[in-house]
């Protein structure tokens, strides 16, 4: 029969050996930022996401289109 005192340190070698041997996922942060946002897409709130996707590329062409707009109001006035 185990004593009293060897219960826990068996179960502690048991816990140790247990986890011998396995190496740690390999992650890249932005290929798991990546994914999720592909998941997340396809998920409950893929409205959501695509919505923002979309408004972020509208973002982008409203800059380019009020920068040209600067740019021709500023060779107007040379």
């Amino acid at each position: 029969m185990i004593g009293r005192h060897a219960l826990p340190a068996l179960a502690l070698i048991v816990l140790v050996a247990g986890g011998c041997g396995k190496e740690a996922p390999k992650a890249d942060a932005a290929t798991e930022q990546k994914e999720a946002l592909e998941r997340s897409a396809q998920g409950t709130f893929g409205t959501q996401v695509k919505a923002l996707e979309a408004a972020k590329g509208m973002e982008a062409d409203f800059n380019k289109k009020a920068q040209e707009s600067i740019d021709k109001a500023e060779q107007a006035t040379k």
